[in-house]
């Protein structure tokens, strides 16, 4: 259970471990992010790549994160969604503002674009 950090080109990677990004997990993933942005880490991306399964309060995780990005003036996007996720992101219309990607260097390089 956990995550695995990395920084490339400015931007922080948290790679999620755990295949269910659920109500046990989400908790940590928002301390995590948390942590990040008032240490003023601004460009996250999470990588989704391992993970088959995310509920409500996974996207309750990643909606926290872009609130605390948003106030650094940051962004949090997704890296590997699978299309149950997606649905899932579609589903509560956040489609918008929570992009995915499926290559890891389109996804960094979409960070110096905005």
């Amino acid at each position: 259970m956990g995550f695995v950090k990395e920084e490339q080109k400015g931007i922080t990677i948290i790679k999620v471990e755990d295949e269910r990004l659920d109500s046990m997990i989400a908790p940590q993933l928002k301390s995590e992010l948390l942590f990040l942005a008032n240490d003023g880490k601004k460009n996250i991306l999470i990588d989704l790549s391992g993970v088959s399964y995310a509920d409500s309060s996974g996207l309750g995780a990643f909606l926290f994160g872009i609130r605390q990005l948003k106030n650094i003036n940051g962004q949090l996007k997704l890296l590997a969604a699978n299309k149950r996720i997606m649905s899932l992101v579609r589903i509560a219309r956040l489609d918008k503002i929570l992009l995915n990607y499926h290559d890891k260097e389109e996804a960094i390089s979409s960070f110096d674009q905005e």
